[in-house]
């Protein structure tokens, strides 16, 4: 007890003194938070050795020294595989980490000469820096705490049929055979109801492999330890006619539909609002990953999916800038960063239009927060980059390409095409003809983790503190 209470007494002091910064690191399904996370603890690791952080100040100018693993605060959260990931990256053939499947912590004590000091003086400061890898289908789920079971039932994507969600309304066949008998009004069966549960959850599982990403509830994508608990036994009821909607608040507790309720309810005040109290209220900064090159690949209905699942985890946060007591006992996120990742599977002359295409998914939100005078940007970026540039010559015309090796082994040449600078429209599906192909990550040389402006992301997140 005392221990904890004299760390929790440091982290105090050191926040006091602008020392310490809680980064969260979060991304939807295959958006590469593991593998961001372990480039960006490796080159801080390594910095001034096989690290190239150029835009970065403090490592451009020689000021910053390297950083350490040290013990985190709190131990009841996992510690995130670094050790784990570095292994599957330096592996024969190499491959990328295993994605982490709840949240982890690692923190580093990262050393630095402030600038604008003489390096005689050999004065150095030190910034603890705890980084929180959570997956993004969490986060999609704070939204759930502005709705009541009905409203929540009502704004989901298969509660009436429609040309924008056929494909989804596939994936989810077995659950909407289930559920179609199921009477509100009926005396609540236990087994029916978990049985109609597993079918939905499997339907979010088979949407989630086909490239859909507003998925509620998340937690039944990585139910943990709490897989097979009726907190996770519940569903939307979909297409209700207004009479219905009437009729169901007269209903007795036993019922289906009060039961659902029931649920709902127990999943908001245990599940998501915990997760907010003790963990995002806490975060300073952010980085948001996304796969928008997936996204595009997949198709209109996919990207869709995408622009509404962003829009859903943008309304999660709570921006503002803190004074000292705030700073101190009320921290809110007052930096995000947005980042378009896989940068390097699309050639270089791309990469500004995958930006715009990112600030254009997410034009409102970004609106909002820069009219609040919120620190955000935009930017894409190769966490470990996993390809390299070439140029091939064809008809006496030189063409940009990209030099790598497919996860299935085939070492490929490729133009993976244009990446539209703006929403796509029903024309450009028509026409679009690019294949964003996944590569396998390259063989480490000399121990080093190649990226694209990575340094750019932690000079944004970090660079004010290294000063």
């Amino acid at each position: 007890m005392r221990q904890s209470l004299a760390r929790e007494l440091n982290d105090l002091l050191e926040r006091s003194r602008d020392r310490q910064l809680r980064l969260a690191v979060t991304g939807l399904s295959r958006s590469g938070k593991t593998a961001f996370l372990t480039s960006l603890v490796h080159q801080l690791r390594h910095a001034g050795l096989e690290a190239r952080l150029d835009l970065l100040p403090a490592a451009r100018e020689g000021r910053l020294l390297g950083a350490k693993r040290v013990a985190q605060q709190d131990l009841g959260v996992p510690r995130f595989p670094y050790d784990q990931a570095l292994a599957a990256l330096d592996a024969t053939p190499p491959r990328w980490p295993e994605p982490t499947r709840g949240i982890s912590e690692l923190r580093l004590s990262i050393r630095y000469r402030p600038a604008g000091r003489p390096l005689f003086r050999g004065d150095t400061a030190t910034l603890t820096l705890d980084l929180f890898d959570y997956p993004g289908e969490w986060l999609l789920d704070l939204p759930l705490l502005g709705h009541d079971y009905l409203s929540w039932s009502l704004a989901q994507p298969l509660s009436s049929a429609t040309d924008l969600n056929h494909e989804r309304r596939a994936l989810f066949a077995d659950w909407l055979d289930g559920v179609e008998s199921l009477d509100p009004a009926a005396d609540a069966d236990e087994e029916q109801l978990a049985e109609i549960a597993a079918l939905y959850a499997q339907g979010l599982r088979n949407a989630r492999e086909a490239g859909f990403s507003n998925l509620q509830p998340g937690r039944f994508l990585l139910p943990g330890d709490l897989e097979g608990a009726p907190v996770l036994q519940f569903f939307p009821l979909p297409e209700l006619s207004e009479s219905e909607r009437t009729a169901l608040e007269t209903l007795p507790e036993e019922s289906v539909y009060r039961t659902l309720v029931r649920r709902f309810v127990h999943y908001q005040q245990h599940i998501v609002k915990p997760f907010y109290r003790n963990h995002f209220r806490r975060f300073d900064r952010q980085i948001v990953l996304v796969d928008v090159l997936s996204a595009l690949n997949a198709g209109p209905e996919r990207f869709e999916d995408l622009s509404q699942a962003l829009a859903t985890l943008m309304q999660s946060f709570a921006y503002g800038k803190r004074s000292l007591l705030s700073r101190l006992f009320s921290p809110r996120i007052d930096r995000l960063a947005i980042a378009a990742t896989k940068a390097d599977h699309v050639t270089p002359e791309q990469h500004a239009n995958l930006v715009a295409l990112l600030e254009a998914l997410l034009a409102d939100p970004l609106q909002d927060l820069r009219f609040a005078d919120i620190p955000v940007k935009a930017m894409s970026l190769a966490s470990i980059r996993a390809t390299e540039t070439r140029e091939v010559e064809h008809q006496g015309k030189r063409t940009p390409a990209l030099r790598g090796t497919t996860l299935d082994g085939e070492e490929v040449l490729v133009f993976p095409g244009e990446v539209p600078a703006r929403l796509p429209d029903t024309a450009f599906w028509a026409r679009q003809g690019f294949d964003f192909r996944d590569f396998r990550p390259a063989p480490r040389d000399n121990g080093g983790l190649p990226h694209i402006r990575l340094d750019a992301a932690l000079d944004w997140l970090l660079g004010d503190k290294l000063q």
